[in-house]
């Protein structure tokens, strides 16, 4: 089968290449996935865990990407809950091969029955964006209705998601980015719209939750806007500046076979658009992780021609 696979760290993105692999074994409690639709997360090459195994173990030359949808055309011994020819979609192992690749092994608790009228590409934006952003707000801050939230990185991947998961939920959203970015971030249900480029970030006043996607000043600045009581929650890096009087966390998205599910049905009703970016073939996948230009969403690799 034919995957994109790095196996020098130093070379960073210049050390993708598209390869031939042997067909991905199913252990126990895996499933073998036909990868129709794929995603990736640009920083990823510089993960310990896209070079080493869980022991610590060099397992290069390793295939980068943890999001798919695909079909299920295996299954290891002991799986249960899925079928050979169901759709699924999902979120693969860090410290595994992921999902840049023709085929790849999965465990099965980590997908979710993909419903037949969501395509592949939308549903392979789901998984990291979508688990990220619930798992932030509600696990983690604890959004409820009559809450303000802060998102940064509002037209992203994640930052996206977040926007329209906060206003389904009753709080009233600030999104900020770049003065491109405003349309987009207001049409997606944001209440109000900062350009970090432009306008003082500090003049938003106090919110109850900020949600933030950027790290480095903007995450230091925004602690002091988050309220007695209120949390800030990040995905960019572990947290060394805390609120007066208030939560912070840094943490890493887990999988959920049953948020994913839910996640689905949003999808299928409308309540939930993920923004696609761009989408790429496999041969351009090591061109998308350092793209010739900006563009909202996420970039999404098709791997499987129609």
């Amino acid at each position: 089968m034919h995957a994109i696979t790095v196996k020098d760290r130093d070379a960073g993105v210049s050390g993708l290449t598209l390869t031939e692999l042997p067909h991905p074994h199913a252990a126990e409690n895996d499933v073998i996935v036909e990868v129709h639709a794929a995603g990736f997360t640009p920083g990823e090459l510089g993960w310990p865990s896209t070079w080493t195994d869980r022991a610590g173990r060099d397992r290069t030359p390793s295939v980068p990407g943890h999001e798919l949808s695909g079909v299920v055309t295996e299954l290891g011994y002991g799986t249960t809950g899925l079928t050979i020819g169901q759709r699924v979609f999902g979120l693969t192992d860090w410290t595994r091969n992921g999902t840049l690749a023709q085929y790849t092994a999965v465990e099965a608790r980590n997908l979710a029955p993909l419903p037949a009228d969501v395509d592949h590409v939308t549903a392979a934006a789901l998984p990291i964006s979508g688990l990220t952003a619930w798992q932030a707000l509600f696990d983690h801050a604890q959004l409820t209705t009559g809450q303000s939230v802060l998102i940064h990185g509002a037209v992203g991947g994640v930052g996206s998601i977040a926007v329209q998961l906060a206003r389904e939920a009753g709080a009233r959203v600030i999104a900020t980015g770049r003065a491109a970015d405003r349309d987009t971030s207001l049409g997606l249900g944001a209440d109000t719209f900062v350009d970090l480029q432009a306008e003082k970030l500090e003049d938003i006043g106090e919110v109850d939750v900020v949600f933030d996607v950027i790290g480095g000043e903007i995450l230091e600045r925004s602690t002091a806007l988050v309220r007695p009581g209120g949390t800030l929650v990040t995905i960019a890096e572990p947290v060394t500046v805390h609120p007066h009087d208030g939560r912070a966390i840094f943490f890493v998205v887990e999988p959920d076979r049953v948020r994913l599910a839910d996640l689905a049905e949003r999808l299928r009703d409308g309540r939930l658009k993920p923004i696609i970016g761009a989408v790429r073939t496999l041969t351009e996948a090591a061109s998308a992780f350092t793209p010739d230009k900006r563009t909202p969403g996420k970039t999404i690799i098709s791997v499987k021609e129609a």
